[in-house]
C-alpha cells in the first residue's frame, strides 16, 4: 500500500536532525568563537613575550655596571641602582597589562556582535542603545577614565617611577607607588600624597639623566674678577678630586662668569654637573670648602649696607624705609634647594 504524500518525515518533524541546519549557521559561530579564542590566546602570549623581554633585557642591561668618560679623557663607573632597574620593568609589564586587557575587550566585542547578527538580531537598535549608553557612561566617568589614560601615558612615557624625586604641583616628594589611576608622593615630612593622575597637569623630575649645582658666590665689588674666579675655581677641582664626591661631580666644575653686580659686591656663577639628586649635597660641601679657601685668601663676603630713607606720611610723621638689599648668605647659597631628599 502506498504512503501518502501528506505523510510528514523525519526531516519535517525535527529540522535539528538535518545536517544542512548545523553546517549553517551552528557551525558559523563555532568557528567565529574559535577563531576569536586562538586569536586572542595568541596576541596576548606575543604581548606578554614582548615585555617580558623587554623588561628581561632592560634589567640586564641597566644592572652592568657601565663606563662613562668626560672631557678629559677619564673613565668611570656608572651602575644603575635596583630601583631604577623595577622601575622600568614594571614600566613594561604596566604597558603589557594594559594591551592584553584592551586585547581582550576588541576581540570579545566584535565575537558578541558577529554571533549576534549570525543569530538574526537585528544590531541597529542594539548599538544605537550601546551608544546612548556610552555617552551617559562618558559623562558620568570621564574623570576615571581620565585618570586612567592620564596614567597610561604617564607610565608608557617614563616621566618617573618608584623612587624619583618629582614635583607635581601640588605635591611633592619621593614617588612609592605608581598606579593607573592613582600615583604615592611622600613628602619630606612623611605624608604620604594620593594624586589622581588626571590631575598632574605638569611634572618636574629631579631623579632623571643629571643634575647641575649652582653656586652664587658674591665677592667684593673692588676684587679681580680673573683671580677670584680661579680661585673659587681651585677650590672647586679641590672638591672634585676628594674621594668622597668624585663619584657624584660628573664633569670639571665650571665658572659662567658674573652673574650679578652692586654697589658693594659682584657675584661669581660656579656651577657643577652632577649626578641625580646629588647637586645639594655637592653645593653644601662646596660652601664648607669655599669658606676656608677664601677665609685662607682673605677674601671676605661683602657686608650689605642699608640705607635709610626718611619720608614724610601724610599726618605729618616722618617713617624710616630701609632700601631692601640682598642677604650675602643667600647670595651665596644660590637656587633654593627644595625640601626634599638629603643625600650625603
Amino acid at each position: 500500500m502506498p504512503l501518502p504524500d501528506s505523510l510528514p518525515t523525519l526531516k519535517d518533524a525535527s529540522p535539528f536532525l538535518d545536517w544542512s541546519f548545523w553546517l549553517d549557521r551552528p557551525l558559523k559561530i563555532v568557528l567565529i568563537i574559535v577563531i576569536a579564542v586562538v586569536l586572542n590566546y595568541i596576541v596576548r602570549r606575543v604581548i606578554r613575550r614582548t615585555t617580558e623581554h623587554i623588561a628581561a633585557g632592560e634589567a640586564a642591561a641597566l644592572s652592568k655596571e657601565r663606563r662613562k668618560s668626560d672631557k678629559a679623557g677619564r673613565r668611570w663607573l656608572v651602575q644603575e641602582s635596583p630601583i631604577a632597574v623595577a622601575r622600568r620593568t614594571q614600566r613594561a609589564q604596566t604597558v603589557g597589562s594594559v594591551l592584553r586587557s584592551v586585547t581582550t575587550i576588541v576581540i570579545t566585542a566584535v565575537v558578541l556582535l558577529t554571533v549576534l547578527s549570525q543569530i538574526g538580531i537585528n544590531m541597529g537598535p542594539i548599538l544605537a542603545s550601546a551608544g546612548i549608553v556610552g555617552v551617559a557612561l562618558g559623562f558620568g566617568a570621564q574623570a576615571l577614565v581620565k585618570d586612567y589614560l592620564s596614567g597610561i601615558f604617564l607610565v608608557a612615557e617614563d616621566q618617573f617611577g618608584i623612587g624619583d624625586y618629582v614635583d607635581l604641583g601640588e605635591a611633592a616628594g619621593t614617588v612609592e607607588a605608581v598606579g593607573l589611576r592613582i600615583t604615592q608622593v611622600r613628602d619630606v615630612d612623611g605624608t604620604l600624597w594620593h594624586v589622581r593622575n588626571g590631575e598632574i597637569l605638569r611634572v618636574g623630575n629631579f631623579s632623571q639623566g643629571w643634575a647641575r649645582a649652582v653656586l652664587d658666590v658674591p665677592v667684593p665689588y673692588d676684587s679681580d674678577v680673573d683671580e677670584v674666579s680661579n680661585m673659587i675655581l681651585a677650590s672647586a677641582r679641590k672638591l672634585q678630586k676628594d674621594p668622597q664626591w668624585s663619584h657624584e661631580i660628573l664633569d670639571d666644575p665650571e665658572i659662567w662668569g658674573v652673574q650679578d653686580l652692586s654697589g658693594e659686591s659682584m657675584t661669581i656663577r660656579l656651577v657643577f654637573r652632577t649626578t641625580p639628586l646629588q647637586q645639594w649635597a655637592v653645593a653644601r660641601a662646596m660652601r664648607a670648602r669655599l669658606k676656608v679657601d677664601l677665609d685662607a685668601a682673605g677674601v671676605r663676603i661683602p657686608l650689605v649696607q642699608q640705607t635709610v630713607i626718611r619720608a614724610a606720611n601724610p599726618a605729618g610723621f616722618t617713617t624710616d624705609h630701609a632700601d631692601p638689599q640682598p642677604d650675602p648668605e643667600a647670595e651665596a647659597a644660590g637656587p633654593t634647594e627644595p625640601s626634599g631628599p638629603q643625600r650625603s
